[in-house]
């Protein structure tokens, strides 16, 4: 994936090139936009908050064996920490046991004789050990060093309680004295977090037999989706708190088979629409604060998966109105793509530079092939969707352009000799072009259950480097019918996050490399992240591969 700087510049210029290039001079959704936004506010779920208190006192420990080379040991209960001495120990860590998203809010009392100057606190809130034990500066990163949780407060006198303006998520806090009179002592008498969330409990339970290990990945998977269900489908509490498409549809489909909250789904749908560029192409993402508004950005993989999300939604909820209303924002994403293939049916890379597709962090990853897989997989359900709606008329020529696509992709994409796809000019074999192939139904299902093993069984083929990329690999094993091989890849690669110390699981996680990072600084990634939730839709959807 290119630097996430240069992914904004571009998306910038080729936003103004794209409405240039479609002739846009005027607003294609100028009359439901409005409309569109209301149905959005009044979808909106109230958050449920609940009071959380730390359990115990630990300490950063450097460990070349532990994530990341950091962990952390308990060094006392939390009854022993509330009114110690902070002069006598000036840096405390405190766990509370669990990954939160919400308000913390804590009061500063005085030891000795009564406070006669400022004092002065830093806190810094951390989802993982490694941003305990780690300077945050000089900071190295790509991403804004604001994002990193660390905050400098002044008491002008104790006893006094603060409560952290911005939303915070995180496991674990470290409270360190920077400066106070010689004159007394200072303590903390009560710390306070009130968590929030728009869910509560899940409401599929797994059979007694399942394996431990699945259960735990179902377990901190939940809970990687539910700090993510705020009011909007956020991709990850701590950072960007962004609605983005690629993560609402895969935690849509997670919902799906958990909280069941089908109005969030809803609402994200009508926001994203009613945010979308004049020319009626979707942005890739949305924040919420101060109040609703899209970042000027496109990435034709994420246009496409609005449409995939918006079938889905119509086969869960019935919602036939929503659908029917947002069905003209599903045949622009629609246009939008046709408009990136050659008369043969092949997705023109020379039309569309790369920079705007996401698909992976992974620097090195051809999307080519991968593209193509999935605007005929995306093609496939808005044929889907526009049945359901009575709509076919309007696309009936992309039935024949799927099957167009499906000859080029074999034509100039597969090497029958490899039996792979492949990719770029480099032909590159890599686990996702065979995935999105396969979920594309360009070749049969032995075909495809082929490829995704010769590619996985290959040592120099491209592998994903996120649980966004993975989380497709496993959909396609189970589609080819490889139900043993998604099981296995479940286990190594979330259960390898499992037995590294994950309470929510990650947006980035390499196996091979426990500090990668897309930003220069693992840091600042996000450890409670949208996109890699998914395990639970796949163990909850299909008890008889991973309950068994």
């Amino acid at each position: 994936m290119k630097n996430p700087l240069l992914i904004l510049l571009f998306s910038f210029l080729f936003c103004a090139e794209n409405n240039l290039a479609l002739g846009q001079t005027s607003d294609v959704y100028a009359q439901q936009r409005s409309t569109w936004l209301q149905k959005a506010e009044a979808a909106k779920p109230p958050l449920i908050k609940q009071n959380k208190k730390p359990v115990c006192v630990v300490k950063a420990v450097k460990d070349t064996s532990a994530y990341q080379g950091w962990k952390t040991e308990k060094t006392g209960e939390i009854e022993s920490f509330y009114r110690s001495s902070f002069k006598q120990n000036n840096v405390r860590i405190i766990d509370f046991g669990e990954h939160l998203t919400g308000t913390f809010s804590c009061t500063f009392d005085t030891l000795g004789n009564i406070s006669d100057a400022p004092v002065r606190f830093k806190l810094t809130f951390a989802e993982m050990p490694a941003e305990l034990g780690e300077a945050f500066d000089p900071y190295p990163g790509g991403l804004s060093r604001a994002w990193l949780q660390d905050e400098i407060v002044t008491l002008p006198y104790t006893p006094y309680t603060i409560t952290i303006p911005r939303r915070l998520s995180f496991r674990y806090v470290k409270i360190e004295l920077l400066a106070a009179s010689s004159y007394f002592d200072v303590c903390i008498s009560d710390i306070n977090m009130t968590a929030t969330s728009c869910v509560q409990e899940s409401k599929f339970t797994l059979a007694p037999q399942t394996d431990p290990m699945i259960q735990a990945i179902n377990r901190v998977g939940l809970a990687t989706l539910k700090e993510c269900m705020q009011t909007v489908y956020e991709d990850g509490p701590k950072r960007d708190m962004r609605l983005w498409i690629g993560d609402l549809y895969l935690e849509a489909l997670a919902n799906t088979y958990s909280y069941q909250n089908n109005d969030l789904t809803k609402r994200c749908l009508y926001l994203l629409a009613g945010l979308a560029q004049p020319s009626g192409i979707l942005n890739s993402n949305i924040s919420e604060m101060p109040t609703p508004r899209a970042q000027n950005s496109i990435t034709l993989d994420y246009c496409l998966l609005y449409n995939v999300a918006l079938h889905e939604y119509l086969q869960v909820s019935g919602d036939q109105q929503t659908a029917q209303e947002l069905w003209p924002v599903a045949l622009n994403q629609l246009r939008l793509a046709q408009s990136y293939l050659n008369e043969e049916g092949l997705y023109d890379t020379a039309k569309q530079p790369q920079y705007w597709l996401v698909f992976d962090w992974k620097d090195n990853f051809d999307r080519h092939a991968s593209i193509q897989g999935l605007m005929t997989f995306a093609f496939q359900h808005t044929c889907q969707l526009a049945e359901l709606l009575g709509r076919e008329d309007e696309i009936k020529e992309i039935p024949g352009l799927i099957k167009k696509m499906k000859k080029a992709s074999r034509k100039y994409l597969y090497d029958k000799k490899q039996g792979v796809f492949v990719s770029g000019p480099d032909k590159q074999v890599s686990y996702l072009s065979q995935a999105w192939m396969a979920l594309s139904e360009t070749l049969s299902q032995k075909e495809c259950a082929r490829a995704l093993l010769t590619a996985i069984e290959n040592p120099a083929a491209c592998y994903p480097g996120s649980p966004y990329g993975y989380h497709y690999v496993i959909d396609a094993l189970i589609k080819c019918g490889l139900h043993q091989e998604a099981r296995d890849m479940m286990l190594y690669y979330w259960g390898g996050m499992v037995q590294k110390g994950a309470d929510t699981f990650w947006e980035v996680y390499d196996p091979n490399d426990d500090c990668r990072s897309p930003y220069n600084s693992h840091l600042v990634n996000s450890y409670c992240h949208a996109w890699s939730c998914t395990p639970v839709y796949f163990i909850n959807k299909y008890p008889e591969i991973f309950q068994k």
